[in-house]
């Protein structure tokens, strides 16, 4: 069966103001998704109210179409570091048995930005890659996230103001992981998995949740040199 469409909506913040609250209601399987524009290092707030308690909201980030944040399993507040710049999904919808039955819920969605985002270093400082956004890239140790194997991803840079960066990998299902690094450490990813960092001599091994998925990420990478 062919999977309805998603409405989509801008979202501007009142001048002078980093947030907003919107309304809304949803029928059936009716599905919104609230884009608004941010950058790397800034943080996402998101609260969502609805009528009905089978109303819940995901959160993507820029550049990925996996959901960061999931409400159904996290609840309907969220608060957390951005790994890359553009804009930012904040999807609204009933979970499917609700959807099915042709359910409604009247909400209430309160969305807020904050901080200063990580600016990319420009390439008169830090010579891009050709025809990419990226500084530099990198083969680097990984394990598979559904075999559990041993292998090599490929990995681009974008490097930023103070040691920062974004960190983008491709793991070998062909699956894109975003990382941010803030003055040379991981603190988040686009994934809604808990992200742990161990140190290993001069790299850093990022593991999401306990599915086997780990990426080791050497300092050179991130800050140049």
């Amino acid at each position: 069966m062919a999977q309805p469409a998603v409405e989509s909506q801008r979202v501007t913040f009142p001048s002078g103001a980093d947030s907003t609250q919107l309304k809304g209601q949803l029928k059936g399987d009716q599905t919104i998704d609230y884009k608004l524009r941010a950058g790397a290092g800034q943080t996402l707030t998101v609260e969502l109210k609805g009528s009905n308690p089978q109303n819940y909201l995901n959160v993507m980030a820029a550049g990925t179409d996996n959901a960061l944040f999931i409400g159904s399993s996290s609840g309907n507040r969220f608060r957390g570091l951005l790994p890359s710049d553009g804009d930012v999904r904040v999807r609204v919808y009933l979970m499917r048995p609700a959807a099915r039955r042709n359910e409604t819920s009247t909400y209430s969605l309160k969305v807020g930005i904050s901080g200063a985002p990580l600016t990319p270093v420009p390439a008169s400082r830090d010579a891009l890659i050709p025809g990419t956004p990226y500084h530099a890239s990198a083969d680097v140790p990984c394990v598979s996230g559904s075999s559990g194997k041993a292998t090599r991803c490929k990995a681009f840079v974008m490097r930023r103001a103070n040691n920062s960066a974004t960190v983008v990998v491709t793991n070998p299902e062909g699956q894109k992981r975003q990382f941010l690094f803030v003055k040379g450490k991981a603190v988040a990813s686009d994934q809604p998995e808990q992200l742990s960092v161990q140190r290993r001599g001069d790299s850093s091994v990022l593991s999401l949740g306990e599915n086997f998925e780990r990426y080791e990420i050497v300092d050179a990478l991130v800050v140049g040199g």
